[in-house]
């Protein structure tokens, strides 16, 4: 037995980076786990692969439904799909804001509708989202996928207080950078992916990126019985990105 034996959970975005730890954590733990991504074909072991893509509604709806047709429920919803953009607010056409915008958002929309019903049922309901430092900090180059998390962060908060007496907690994660396929390739496009990882492992605290593991471990907590209080809350896995001013260093 372990801390979420019994639980039914959803990942969204659960092939590869931060979704594919918290799946496999979240099964680790004891939950029986569902992978929704346009690709689930890396998805193996213990966890539920099913096709799904967050920006059609309707293939949202059904494979909420096959899940919890398959797992007599629904208790957990980790809405982790997203994708990145770079530039300023001059760089990006109309296009990609809406395509980007329709992923982040309005993906995190369709998947906690298609399974709010369920979760009503559960003794023990919870969603996460994935958020991002980005919404709380101004990073450069970062103007779309930073309005993006903005309004994850205020949706999470709209969302707990519709939800928290129906029984349903609504919290969210803000990683730093993070050590993820995104992260690597945008590296490997830089001009000198050494000196680019170099200046993004200097600007957390830490002196490091973020590991996929490390964030799993905070949704998975969220997600659990431990955080039955905790509702409404945006946890920073960000290596003291956000909260801390270190004076520069001192050569010894």
């Amino acid at each position: 037995m372990t801390g979420l034996t019994g639980l039914r959970a959803v990942v969204t975005g659960g092939a590869s980076g931060i979704g594919l730890a918290t799946a496999r954590l979240l099964a680790a733990q004891g939950a029986r786990v569902a992978v929704l991504d346009r690709d689930p074909s890396p998805v193996t072991g213990l966890l539920f692969p099913v096709e799904a893509d967050v920006c059609d509604d309707a293939s949202v709806g059904a494979a909420v439904a096959t899940v919890a047709e398959e797992f007599g429920g629904l208790d957990i919803l980790v809405n982790n799909a997203g994708i990145g953009a770079i530039g300023t607010v001059e760089d990006n056409p109309d296009e990609e804001w809406h395509r980007v915008l329709d992923v982040n958002v309005l993906g995190i929309v369709r998947t906690s509708r298609a399974a709010l019903p369920y979760l009503r049922r559960s003794a023990h309901a919870a969603i996460v989202n994935t958020c991002s430092i980005a919404a709380t900090a101004g990073l450069p180059q970062r103007a779309l996928y930073s309005a993006t998390k903005g309004a994850v962060l205020s949706l999470t908060l709209a969302m707990a207080a519709d939800h928290v007496r129906e029984g349903v907690r609504v919290n969210c994660v803000n990683p730093g950078t993070a050590d993820t396929p995104w992260v690597t390739r945008l590296l490997d496009a830089a001009a000198d992916p050494e000196a680019e990882r170099a200046a993004l492992n200097a600007r957390q605290p830490l002196g490091r990126l973020v590991l996929a593991d490390e964030v799993a471990a905070a949704i998975v907590y969220l997600a659990g019985p431990a955080a039955a209080s905790v509702t409404g809350t945006a946890l920073a896995v960000d290596g003291g990105m956000q909260g801390l001013r270190l004076r520069p260093a001192t050569a010894s």
